[in-house]
């Protein structure tokens, strides 16, 4: 990985494993490194949702998977206070569908997990 993550967590629902990590970033330029690092990490994960608050800034990214679990992360942030943020959450799937609805709550469960850890809830 590019930078040390604050917080880690790993959770798994029917199979499919779920890896969260909470960085502190200055911009998008930071969490396309991040991104990039988690791609080498968990090359056998067919998803790395992640979102991002900085400043005015806030995106959010799906990468594809069901539902919408880069706004359920970036939610997140939101609810912890959390600026200058990324939460990056990387899904192995194992086998079983989820649906939009299970996908969802993994994820958020992964990424708040991963802000406990971290220690930097309200």
């Amino acid at each position: 990985m590019t930078a040390e993550p604050l917080g880690t967590a790993a959770t798994e629902v029917r199979r499919s494993r779920f890896y969260a990590h909470l960085y502190r970033v200055e911009g998008s330029e930071d969490v396309a490194r991040v991104l990039a690092g988690h791609r080498e990490a968990y090359r056998k994960a067919a998803h790395h949702c992640a979102a991002l608050r900085c400043g005015t800034l806030e995106e959010s990214r799906n990468d594809g998977e069901v539902g919408r679990p880069g706004r359920i992360l970036l939610a997140l942030l939101r609810k912890h206070g959390l600026e200058s943020h990324a939460l990056v959450v990387s899904r192995i799937f194992g086998g079983v569908l989820l649906g939009p609805g299970n996908v969802g709550r993994a994820f958020r469960d992964a990424g708040e997990a991963a802000i406990r850890e971290a220690g930097t809830t309200r």
